[in-house]
């Protein structure tokens, strides 16, 4: 059997990038209507919609590039926990039904992230090498 945990933090790396480009998405979605708005959202934005859009676009980025990605993965984790609890839950028990599979996934992910930490290819890595050669 091949030697595979050498390609582990290239991996979760991926896995972080994706998942804030994905997570980002739906920032994009609320400010700029693109790919496309979202159905049922009124115009101008409610306050709650601006805040949640204003976690992503801040924790997506951060997240995508691997900077502070513990911290913001976890805030993000949070707020997606928040969202499943207050707009998906009281739909219904059963998450396939009440359309919050996407809000448990990216919770999941995100807490991972926050202590798994961003894998290679990340700023946060960077920052680790720098402080290290000064000291």
């Amino acid at each position: 059997m091949p030697d595979t945990t050498k390609w582990t933090p290239y991996i979760l790396a991926i896995l972080r990038i994706v998942t804030a480009l994905l997570f980002l998405e739906h920032a994009t979605m609320k400010f700029f209507q693109f790919p496309a708005a979202i159905p049922g959202i009124p115009s101008p934005l409610p306050t709650m919609i601006l805040v949640a859009g204003a976690i992503e676009v801040i924790t997506g980025l951060l997240m995508t590039v691997g900077y502070y990605t513990r911290v913001a993965a976890f805030i993000a984790s949070g707020e997606m926990a928040a969202a499943y609890w207050m707009a998906h839950a009281p739909q219904s028990f059963w998450p396939a039904l009440n359309m919050g599979e996407s809000a448990i996934l990216f919770c999941f992910v995100f807490l991972y992230l926050a202590f798994a930490g961003p894998g290679r290819l990340a700023i946060d890595n960077a920052a680790k090498q720098t402080s290290l050669a000064r000291a």
